[in-house]
């Protein structure tokens, strides 16, 4: 395997790195990690422990993905983004004793092929992110988010939806759930609240 790491980050030896991914100053990927091939970790992101991203996955700066997060192939995770894993977070027990790791369970974000995080944004585990969905920056995901949505705001919203290229879609006129891409003119059809793409 043959990745490049600047020399101030911090890579687990029990971690596996793809072929061709970048890891840069000062980010931290813990034991067990599995990227795949392609991927860049920016400046100060962390990466937990048995975190598992596919490839061509981008972790810009100061990006926080905690244990057991999955990111599939293709996912862009923005700048100070934050991927949690406790539903209840708690210092200490009830009787004041600080919580250790086997105190509690983490639970998961998934994030699906394609799929975009903005920069800030917060997914709240446990918790989905659908193929080339788009989170707006500064969101807080709180639930699930359908194939290609793009969702805004606190508590993150539908407010529409998305094509593989990121660009908003388009509503045909006088075809009612029937979504275009400006930019590559892939349909799309709406069906009980979801987008299903054109073959």
């Amino acid at each position: 395997m043959s990745f490049r790491m600047q020399p101030t980050a911090q890579v687990d030896e029990k971690a596996e790195i793809g072929d061709g991914t970048t890891v840069w100053d000062l980010a931290q990927i813990r034991e067990d990690a599995r990227l795949g091939s392609g991927c860049i970790v920016g400046r100060g992101a962390y990466v937990g422990p048995g975190v598992h991203i596919g490839d061509n996955v981008k972790l810009q700066n100061y990006a926080l993905v905690y244990e057991p997060a999955v990111l599939a192939d293709g996912v862009f995770v923005g700048p100070a983004a934050v991927l949690t894993n406790d539903y209840f977070p708690r210092s200490v027990d009830p009787g004041g004793k600080l919580k250790r790791g086997d105190d509690w369970e983490a639970v998961a974000v998934v994030v699906d092929e394609g799929a975009s995080l903005g920069a800030r944004s917060v997914c709240v585990a446990p918790v989905r992110v659908g193929r080339w969905a788009l989170v707006a920056a500064g969101a807080v995901v709180t639930r699930d988010v359908p194939d290609f949505a793009l969702v805004a705001g606190v508590p993150a919203r539908r407010i529409g939806w998305v094509g593989r290229a990121g660009v908003r879609l388009v509503e045909r006129e006088g075809e009612p759930g029937v979504w275009e891409c400006p930019e590559t003119g892939a349909l799309h059809d709406e069906k009980d609240g979801g987008l299903v793409e054109r073959a």
